[in-house]
């Protein structure tokens, strides 16, 4: 099989594996469903399209994420619209909170700016660790845990009712 075959197959299956991931990251910014499936195709699309660029498969978690990321922040600058939230159903998953804890956190998250936002968003929700954060954000991994925790700081003071 050829190499441009193989790396074809490993990108269809990869997208069919996580398309929920790529909706919820994408939803994550747009707070809109249209607009997250949108967002989604457009990097699929890129990414297929510019799947010979990429050399090295194992990245290609980092690569689409990156890809995502970057078309959702284009879509909120092209837009410049306040987003307003879909359903707060979709975005609130944990058990463990009750619902005004959700609604708090949630608000608390969409009030961080789109840096800090896309850093809790991939290592809190999409459960990456803080080197692929780091190649996702173009990043250096001090700087990506840095501003993490940063984000985190700024999240509980928002959180305590001090910002």
């Amino acid at each position: 099989m050829s190499t441009y075959k193989k790396k074809h197959l490993i990108f269809a299956d990869y997208v069919k594996n996580n398309q929920n991931n790529f909706y919820r990251l994408a939803y994550s910014y747009v707070k809109n469903r249209e607009a997250a499936l949108d967002i989604v195709q457009e990097s699929l699309c890129r990414a297929f399209d510019s799947l010979d660029s990429l050399k090295d498969m194992s990245s290609i978690k980092t690569w689409i994420y990156r890809i995502i990321v970057n078309c959702s922040l284009g879509y909120i600058r092209k837009n410049k619209r306040i987003i307003l939230t879909e359903s707060i159903n979709e975005e609130i998953q944990s058990d463990s909170l009750n619902i005004d804890e959700s609604i708090d956190l949630f608000n608390a998250i969409n009030s961080l700016d789109d840096d800090q936002k896309t850093l809790i968003t991939l290592r809190y929700f999409e459960d990456m660790k803080f080197d692929e954060i780091s190649k996702i954000v173009s990043s250096n991994i001090n700087t990506v845990k840095s501003r993490t925790y940063s984000a985190i700081s700024r999240l509980k003071n928002i959180l305590e009712g001090e910002l």
